[in-house]
Parts: structure tokens; C-alpha cells; sequence
């Protein structure tokens, strides 16, 4: 009997354990969420600073996947997220209107900037944009697009076709189908031109002969949206906690956060609320 007792002590004990792992399992899986976003909020660094000051507000972790914001957008499309940090406002508008996210919410912004050498052969320096891209048109200068659907991407697109120059680009522009600091790290590499973000630029550390070329065009404004991806689509989204983060980052806390991120004294995201 004893003996007999023995092994049923130990069969309940393993399975206490067993169920006690579970249940802390799915405790820790309720206590974070998933974060689709750009490369240009995780490379810049933004997130590492961001995101425990979320932790210490909410106790929730955030898993960040960083892709392109395209490949971003189809993650919420497919329920692969909980929630949606990028920046192509039009992109944004249509996944909302197509029902796979519930609503935008401005956070920040910063700008676009033309990166060269220093030398600068295809003579673009300057405050305009579009004259910089029909120059590296004529030119055939090498220029390096992420190729990816990103929003730096997609705005490059943009300037390319504003500039009536969108069919012939020049014969040095190669598309890297790559993230913001692998399409820099290629630039610098080859003596190539490329549009960074430029949180991504003052926070990438192999410049070589790069330097910043094109600024101040108010057409290189670059504006970050957040987003909850749609329960009613995906009823396994934690879309409660996914508007947590998105409460606390469109606050007065969450925006100085973000405003409080600096690299050698320069702030590489404005809030929202400072939006000129």
C-alpha cells in the first residue's frame, strides 16, 4: 500500500507540475504582444529605449518584428500581430479601410534625407529633392533603393515620379530588396547614393565617405502611425493590451519618451504633438 501510494504521490506531484508550467506559460503569452514595424523604429535603436519605459507603465512585453512596412502591414492583414507601428500613410489608410486594422494614430515624425559621398558627382546638394533625383538620373551615378515595399521605399517611389523620372532612373540604380542599415552599409560600400530616414542615418555607424546631401525639403516630412490590427478579423489578436500600447504611446509619457531619444545630442523622432 505504501508503495502503491508512493507512485500515485508522485504521479500527482508531476502532474501539479506540469499544470502549474502550463498555466505560467500562457500567463507569461497573455503578459506580451506582437509588434509589426519598420526597420527604421528597431535599427535606430528607438525601440530599445522606448519600449521598457512601456514595460515599466503596463507590464507588458512587446515583441517586435521588423520588416519593411509593406511586409509590416501584410503581417496585420494576416493576424500575425497584434499591433502595427510603420509609416506610409497611404498604405495605413488602406489596411484600415479594407477592415484589417481598427484605427491610425499619428505618434511621430522625422524626415528623409539624401546620403552620398561627400564628393558628391552627380551634384545634388541642395534642398530639393526632386532636381537631386533628375541630377542622379542624367548622371547614371550609382543609387542604391531598398527595393523592399518599406515606407522609405515607397516614398522614394513617390519623389522618382514627382520628378518625371520615374521610367528612367539612370543605369547605376540598383534595388537591394534590403533593410535601411544593409541598403547604407551597401552605399558606403560602393560610393553609392541612397534615401535614408534619418534616424536610421544618425545611428548607423559605417558611414565611410557618406554624408548627408538633401535636407529641408518639406516633402521629405516623414510621419509614423500606429495601429490596433482588427479582432473582428482575427479574434486571436490581444487587441486590448495591443491599444495599451498604443494609449500610452500617443500620451504625454509615451511622447516624451520618444522625444527623449537622442544619439550625440541630436533627437532622431519628434512626438506627434510637436508636429509643425
Amino acid at each position: 500500500m505504501k508503495k502503491y501510494m508512493s507512485f500515485r504521490s508522485l504521479a500527482l506531484v508531476k502532474y501539479a507540475l506540469t499544470a502549474t508550467i502550463f498555466v505560467a506559460s500562457v500567463h507569461a503569452q497573455a503578459q506580451s504582444i506582437v509588434m509589426a514595424s519598420t526597420t527604421s523604429t528597431e535599427q535606430s535603436g528607438l525601440f530599445f529605449h522606448l519600449l521598457p519605459e512601456f514595460k515599466k507603465a503596463s507590464g507588458l512585453d512587446v515583441k517586435v518584428v521588423a520588416l519593411g512596412t509593406g511586409q509590416a502591414l501584410d503581417m496585420g492583414r494576416r493576424g500575425d500581430a497584434d499591433v502595427l507601428f510603420v509609416h506610409d500613410q497611404v498604405a495605413e489608410e488602406k489596411i484600415i479601410a479594407d477592415g484589417f486594422a481598427v484605427k491610425r494614430y499619428p505618434v511621430m515624425y522625422n524626415d528623409f534625407v539624401l546620403i552620398g559621398p561627400a564628393a558628391d558627382p552627380a551634384k545634388t546638394r541642395g534642398k530639393d529633392i526632386l532636381e537631386a533625383l533628375k541630377k542622379l538620373s542624367a548622371s547614371n551615378t550609382g543609387f542604391i533603393s531598398r527595393g523592399d515595399k518599406s515606407g522609405t521605399h515607397a516614398a522614394e517611389l513617390r519623389y522618382w515620379k514627382l520628378a518625371g523620372v520615374q521610367d528612367v532612373k539612370g543605369a547605376g540604380y540598383k534595388e537591394c530588396g534590403c533593410g535601411m542599415g544593409p541598403a547604407l552599409n551597401i552605399a558606403s560600400s560602393s560610393g553609392a547614393y541612397v534615401l535614408a530616414d534619418r534616424g536610421t542615418w544618425l545611428s548607423f555607424k559605417n558611414r565611410g565617405d557618406l554624408t548627408v546631401l538633401v535636407e529641408g525639403d518639406t516633402r521629405l516630412f516623414n510621419q509614423y502611425g500606429v495601429m490596433v490590427v482588427n479582432p473582428a478579423k482575427h479574434p486571436h489578436v490581444k487587441a486590448a493590451d495591443a491599444q495599451k500600447f498604443v494609449d500610452w504611446v500617443v500620451s504625454a509619457p509615451g511622447q516624451a519618451a520618444i522625444a527623449s531619444y537622442k544619439i550625440g545630442g541630436e533627437q532622431l523622432f519628434f512626438p506627434n504633438a510637436a508636429k509643425p
